[in-house]
């Protein structure tokens, strides 16, 4: 199972992972054959890539950290919740509290699976980003309060600003938030609003902890100073604020919008790398890239060596070696047995870059055209 541009699937491929919307129905479910009429339905509905099985590695399955249905809950009620602040205008928000056992379950399945490594790259469709993006969020901040070893009320208090860092976009108009194109000043003024109009619709809420609304306030602010509302600084920032900020903007990269398109696993990572005391403390940075698969399972890939491969599996903590394995030669031959390489044993051997589809699909078609 790998994951797939639209633009590259064709009819006869087979579904590797159920395709849901964001109520939670499934689209398609694994195995399915896909056909002229489900391809152009799919893309119409925005999806720009999906996890097909095509024989390349019939044997792997790529989990998600938490149970699908734990993420369909959490994403049901994130939209829930969301949809009834936009009609009510911010009215009743007494309804957090129904979220509390979603968070623990997520905290749960997390601290029973601490060796599990993101390498899922999500499938949505256009019009669930911001429930889906807001469940990620919550996932990616708590693997990382997990890593620097929060205790779990710190954890929950995370949990919770993190699912509901986005909130204060009900009031954002919808016209702003799905632009295609570059932002006007005043629209992007009216979005750095968010954080504010957030703050407000959660300040008099008796469920949601102070420690969760600073979170909501403040995980735009950066390290250095030039973020927002506040403009703060360093330590000025919330530790959670900060690392919700970071999983936030590595969850936005690695996302399809309207105005432009996802960056790979691998380019993100580097970002975030790089950002170690000038976006984020540098602190928080490496425990949270930890849980990051900068390859993750099915990416294909160029080594050191001229072979192409396709990444297996990543060791958590260890995200820049994954298992691979030998798909062709340096003489651009296809490799008749299985052979696996672990960079993470075999160092003198190293990815040179990722190969996209485009190449990919190129070099498949040289490989038929020599057995002809």
């Amino acid at each position: 199972m790998r994951r797939l541009s639209m633009d590259f699937i064709k009819p006869g491929m087979k579904v590797g992972r159920p395709i849901r919307n964001s109520s939670g129905q499934i689209l398609l479910n694994a195995g399915v054959v896909l056909s002229e009429k489900y391809i152009s339905r799919l893309k119409l509905l925005g999806l720009h890539s999906l996890y097909i099985d095509d024989g390349l590695l019939p044997d792997i399955q790529v989990d998600d950290v938490i149970p699908e249905e734990t993420r369909v809950k959490a994403i049901q009620q994130v939209k829930s919740l969301l949809q009834a602040h936009s009609k009510s205008m911010g009215g009743d928000i007494s309804d957090t509290s129904k979220i509390y056992p979603t968070i623990n379950d997520i905290i749960d399945q997390l601290l029973d699976n601490t060796k599990l490594i993101v390498e899922l790259v999500d499938i949505r469709t256009m019009d669930d980003y911001v429930f889906a993006h807001s469940v990620n969020v919550c996932v990616l901040a708590l693997m990382t309060g997990i890593s620097l070893g929060f205790e779990r009320p710190k954890l929950f208090h995370l949990g919770m600003g993190a699912l509901l860092h986005d909130i204060g976009k009900i009031f954002v108009p919808k016209n702003i938030l799905d632009k295609p194109g570059r932002l006007t000043e005043e629209e992007y003024a009216e979005v750095k609003k968010h954080p504010a109009y957030g703050l407000d619709i959660l300040s008099k809420n008796p469920h949601v902890s102070s420690l969760s609304r600073m979170v909501v306030y403040q995980h735009h602010e950066r390290y250095n100073g030039e973020g927002y509302p506040q403009n703060l600084k360093d330590s000025e920032i919330h530790q959670f604020a900060q690392i919700t900020g970071m999983v936030d903007m590595y969850d936005a990269l690695t996302a399809n919008r309207v105005y432009r398109g996802a960056f790979p696993p691998h380019e993100a990572y580097e970002m975030i790398a790089g950002s170690g005391n000038y976006l984020f403390d540098f602190n928080i940075i490496q425990p949270f890239l930890s849980n990051i698969a900068a390859y993750p399972a099915g990416t294909i890939v160029e080594l050191s060596s001229g072979e192409i491969a396709v990444v297996v599996s990543t060791k958590k903590g260890f995200s820049l070696y994954p298992k691979v394995r030998l798909l062709i030669n340096r003489d651009k031959n296809s490799f008749q047995e299985t052979v696996e390489i672990d960079l993470l044993e075999c160092r003198n051997v190293t990815i040179c870059k990722v190969v996209n589809d485009i190449d990919f699909s190129k070099l498949g078609q040289e490989l038929k055209n020599k057995s002809l």
